[in-house]
C-alpha cells in the first residue's frame, strides 16, 4: 500500500515517531496532533498543507532558521506560529519541544485573505485565544471518551479551525494584545528585549515593569514559563552571544567581556567555563581549528 506523505507522515520521520496523539477528520480537511520531542536541530521538507503551531510546554529554547541564521526571538509556550505549505524550515530546540500542530487543507483555503494568511511564516506571536482553544482540545483528548465529548472536541476543532482562517482583526497588528492580564506576549517582549540586548543592565523592576506586573511575581512566572530566573536568563544569553562573538570575530577576551556586560575578563571567563564546561579561550580555539 502506498503511504501518504501528509503532514503527518512527514513530520514522523523527520522525528523519527508518530505523534503522540493524534485526531483527524478527512471530510472536514484537518488533521491534529501533539509532538514532543527533545534537544537537537530538525530540519522539515516543504509540507503539502499549512500548519497552526502552538507551543504548549517545554523548554522556551525553540528557534527556526531565518535565511542567514537562527532566528533571534525564541518560540515560548503560549506562542503561535503559523507555518506555510510548499516551505521547507528548520528547528533548533533547546531542551524539551512540546507542540500541538493543526494541519489544514489547502483546498479549504478559498479566499485570497486565507490564502494570504499562510503564504508566509509567522513565528512566534501571541494568539491568546487560538492557544486558549488549542489547550481546552488537548485536555479533551485525554478525558474518557464518550460520544458527547467527540462532538464537543470536534466543535472546539472547527471554532479552532474558523479562528485561524479568520485571521487577526482588520487594521490591527498581531502583536497589539491587550495587556490588562499578564499573558505570553508580553513575557515574550520581555525575552526578545533582553534577546535584542544581552549586554544592557537590565535589573529585574525593570523586566517586571516591561511585563507590568510585581518583581515578586514576574520572578515566579518567568521561572514557570522558562524553567530558570530572569537573571539566569540574562546571563545565559550573554553567554550565547558571547560564544558567536569569540568565534565570529577577533575581538580579544577583555573586549568580549566589556561588550556583553561583565565587571572583568576574570568574571566573564568564570561564568563562561560555569556555561560551556570549557574557558573562553579554548571554546574560540576550537571552534577555529588552532591548538
Amino acid at each position: 500500500m502506498t503511504q501518504v506523505w501528509d503532514n503527518k507522515a512527514i513530520i514522523s520521520d523527520v522525528f523519527g515517531r508518530p505523534p503522540e496523539i493524534e485526531l483527524e477528520s478527512v471530510g472536514d480537511g484537518w488533521s491534529l496532533c501533539r509532538w514532543r520531542q527533545f534537544v537537537g536541530s530538525y530540519s522539515v521538507p516543504a509540507l503539502p498543507d499549512p500548519m497552526f503551531i502552538v507551543h504548549i510546554a517545554g523548554k522556551p529554547q525553540v528557534k527556526t532558521w531565518m535565511r542567514d541564521g537562527w532566528s533571534e526571538t525564541s518560540s515560548i509556550p503560549g506562542c503561535a506560529t503559523v507555518h506555510p505549505a510548499g516551505t521547507g524550515t528548520s528547528w533548533l530546540v533547546d531542551g524539551e519541544l512540546d507542540v500541538v500542530t493543526l494541519s489544514v487543507s489547502s483546498d479549504l483555503l478559498r479566499s485570497g485573505s486565507q490564502q494570504e494568511l499562510f503564504r508566509q511564516m509567522r513565528f512566534a506571536f501571541a494568539d491568546p485565544l487560538g492557544v486558549a482553544l488549542t489547550r481546552q482540545i488537548l485536555a479533551e483528548l485525554y478525558a474518557p471518551d464518550n460520544d458527547g465529548r467527540r462532538d464537543y472536541v470536534a466543535a472546539m476543532v472547527n471554532a479552532l479551525k474558523a479562528h485561524i482562517l479568520a485571521g487577526p482583526p482588520v487594521g490591527e497588528a498581531v502583536s497589539d494584545i491587550p495587556t490588562s492580564d499578564f499573558s505570553a506576549y508580553r513575557l515574550h517582549k520581555v525575552i526578545n528585549a533582553v534577546q535584542a540586548k544581552p549586554e544592557a543592565d537590565m535589573s529585574l523592576e525593570e523586566m517586571a515593569a516591561m511585563a507590568g506586573i510585581t518583581p515578586s511575581h514576574f520572578c515566579r512566572v518567568f521561572k514557570k514559563a522558562t524553567g530558570i530566573t530572569p537573571h539566569q536568563y540574562v546571563l545565559k544569553a550573554r553567554l550565547d552571544r558571547a560564544q558567536q562573538m569569540l568565534v565570529q570575530s577577533e575581538m580579544s577576551l577583555a573586549q568580549v567581556a566589556e561588550a556583553m556586560g561583565f565587571t572583568s575578563q576574570s568574571h566573564f571567563s568564570r561564568a563562561f567555563r560555569s556555561y560551556a564546561g570549557t574557558s573562553p579561550r579554548e571554546y574560540r580555539q576550537r571552534r577555529w581549528g588552532t591548538a
